[in-house]
């Protein structure tokens, strides 16, 4: 069964890949929040919104670069955001500090974190979201408490069988946002 979210998020990428010029605002609305607070990590707030409009002007212009087949839009976007990112902090003489040599705990200030790191982290937060509650408990159960199958289970009174298909698929679902942030270069 295919969601209500589903449907519109195909409906959108379809309209932004064939040039409707109504469609960019609702882009914008559906994914405005994910880009801007990945930029807000990055940088000040200040450039944080310049670079939210730029990835957003930047992905309007490149839209035939677009592939939905290889990822989902949200991912294809953070991907632009992460280089307008790095192509600012480099602008300003600064270099993302890599994420084994990040301060433990981590160093809040913008500028400070792996750009990569950090967006890819936020596309599996948003991915984790779309995820019905049932299978993000289990790949939450499976990937953050790391336990086997066997255990979540036990732990959820769920058959074996169900536990392995629920994250097995929650993990498919999830691979489409990664893929796009890996192709927006």
């Amino acid at each position: 069964m295919v969601s209500a979210r589903a449907t519109t998020e195909q409906d959108l990428e379809i309209r932004f890949a064939v040039g409707d010029g109504d469609v960019l605002q609702e882009i914008y609305s559906a994914h405005g929040t994910l880009v801007n607070s990945y930029c807000r990590r990055m940088l000040d707030p200040a450039r944080a919104a310049d670079a939210t409009q730029e990835v957003f002007v930047a992905a309007w212009r490149s839209r035939v670069r677009y592939r939905s087949e290889t990822g989902t839009l949200a991912g294809w976007l953070t991907g632009i955001a992460r280089f307008k990112v790095i192509d600012i902090l480099r602008a300003d003489g600064r270099q993302p500090t890599p994420a084994a040599d990040l301060p433990q705990p981590r160093d809040p200030r913008p500028g400070t974190a792996d750009p990569t790191r950090i967006a890819e982290r936020m596309l599996v937060s948003d991915a984790m979201a779309t995820l019905p509650e049932r299978a993000r408990e289990m790949v939450r159960l499976a990937f953050v408490e790391d336990l086997p199958p066997t255990q979540i289970a036990e732990r959820s009174h769920v058959p074996l069988g169900t536990v392995k298909s629920d994250i097995r698929r929650s993990l498919e679902r999830m691979k489409c946002q990664l893929e796009g942030f890996d192709n927006a270069a």
